[in-house]
């Protein structure tokens, strides 16, 4: 969440970005790139996708600047943009799928002391752990779009119902009923984990 300081400082920096102060636009990544990389690795469960994609997100940004109201949150601009992207990433991932040929093949140059861990938890509960990452990241990757962006927005990125309704161009009741619909499907894709 926002604080009003970090309001301030948005407004700020749009205005200078706005005004034609370029260097504005790092002030505002430093402080929201971090944020925007995670929604959108969440969003997409692709690491270089969400990379990219929060990169062009600040494109965006320059790019529309003059677009920004001043008496907007930036932050929530902001995240409508990454969504936007994030949703124009995954219908264009669905009608283009990838297999990577790099999948089947071993690192032949690492030694068994190379791909051994050295420290940290045991096989079985990183196993463990990583087959519940992958339950969970699947079954929100399966969700509905309208779902999913909800869980994303409110779950993870712990925003408001109402911040992610201004987000999604719905009501707040709205993104209630999705995120109650997504819990209900979670739960019955997911029993076997809780």
């Amino acid at each position: 969440m926002e604080t009003t300081d970090a309001a301030s400082l948005d407004r700020a920096d749009m205005s200078r970005l706005v005004a034609g102060n370029d260097a504005a636009l790092n002030s505002l990544m430093g402080r929201y790139s971090t944020p925007v990389f995670h929604f959108l690795f969440r969003m997409l469960g692709d690491e270089d996708a969400a990379n990219d994609l929060a990169q062009e997100t600040f494109v965006r940004v320059y790019q529309h600047r003059a677009r920004f109201k001043p008496d907007a949150k930036f932050s929530t601009w902001l995240f409508a943009i990454a969504t936007n992207l994030a949703r124009n990433h995954h219908r264009w991932r669905s009608r283009h799928p990838n297999v990577s040929l790099d999948a089947t093949e071993e690192n032949s140059d690492q030694t068994l002391g190379d791909r051994l861990p050295t420290a940290g938890p045991s096989p079985d509960s990183a196993l463990q752990a990583q087959e519940r990452h992958s339950a969970v990241s699947a079954a929100v990757e399966g969700l509905p779009e309208d779902m999913r962006e909800a869980i994303v927005l409110c779950e993870w990125e712990e925003l408001a119902m109402a911040e992610a309704a201004e987000i999604l161009g719905a009501t707040p009741k709205a993104i209630e009923n999705r995120l109650y619909r997504a819990r209900k499907i979670l739960r019955e894709e997911l029993k076997s984990w809780l």
